[in-house]
């Protein structure tokens, strides 16, 4: 068996980008990891917090019970902090992840690789998917960290873990028509519109034809599901996410994306072991 290491930039991203892979590995037998580059700590903070504890608290609480629903069986936060949407202030803090200096951060991370003996990392797109600041630095820390075990001479594999804009764009329509509401794009109240702008100016996830790998996760949408749900600080059951019929949720996130490093498309149907 293998082992298989996701790297996220903050809580729940674990669930709705990768959550499928994370448990289709785990069930057939790989061992799964999954790293958090942050903490989480510029969420939505929710007003059922108990006397003394924190957002940071709740989100490495309900990163367990994500992990748990997915069968993964490690979880490690790097120690960086939360850096907030880009252009606010948070972004300056010399704490944050988006301030760290590239070379630290990857060996923090290829330390785990190192300890694990990862045979296959997934990290982001060149732009996170949508421009968040965390999620771009998760992109060069994550070919930073593999550039040093391919230097010792390891052999591991890299995955983007993307969103296909085209389908996107098409599910999304699908599930308007059957009565879901479409996310909000942030405080404007419009409707997110993956072909529109997003955080960095450029469009949502990638186009189907820069794509790799599609890899079929249908049979773990339940986990998927359920994994998303344990982030209940963040994505209510009035979500998008979660008010979704099941057929509707099966057809968005039952396929996952990704573009493997060195490999050209077109996109291929496939797995990250194969």
């Amino acid at each position: 068996m293998s082992t298989l290491v996701c790297f996220h930039a903050h809580p729940d991203d674990e669930a709705i980008s990768t959550g499928g892979a994370m448990a289709r590995a785990a069930a057939e037998g790989h061992r799964v990891v999954l790293v958090v580059a942050t903490d989480g700590a510029h969420g939505e903070v929710p007003d059922d917090l108990a006397d003394g504890e924190t957002l940071v608290d709740r989100r490495k609480q309900e990163t367990d019970g994500s992990v748990a629903a997915l069968g993964a069986h490690r979880v490690v936060f790097l120690g960086y902090t939360d850096s907030g949407m880009t252009g606010w202030d948070q972004n300056s803090d010399p704490d944050c992840f988006f301030q760290a200096e590239l070379a630290d951060a990857a060996e923090r991370l290829a330390v785990i690789l190192r300890e694990e003996n990862a045979d296959v990392l997934t990290a982001y797109d060149w732009h996170g998917n949508y421009g968040h600041p965390d999620h771009i630095k998760v992109h060069e820390v994550g070919h930073a960290a593999v550039d040093l075990l391919i230097s010792e001479g390891r052999g591991i594999r890299l995955f983007e873990a993307t969103m296909n804009r085209d389908r996107v764009v098409t599910m999304m329509q699908q599930a308007m028509e059957m009565g879901v509401t479409p996310p909000q794009d942030g405080a404007d109240g419009e409707a997110f519109d993956p072909a529109g702008p997003a955080d960095d100016g450029n469009p949502f996830g990638m186009l189907e034809a820069e794509l790799t790998l599609e890899i079929d996760v249908s049979g773990f949408v339940a986990q998927k599901r359920a994994a998303i749900a344990c982030h209940r600080s963040q994505i209510s059951d009035q979500s998008f996410f979660l008010e979704m019929p099941e057929e509707a949720f099966t057809a968005m996130f039952g396929i996952e994306s990704y573009i493997e490093r060195g490999v050209e498309p077109p996109m291929r149907p496939g797995w990250l072991f194969a």
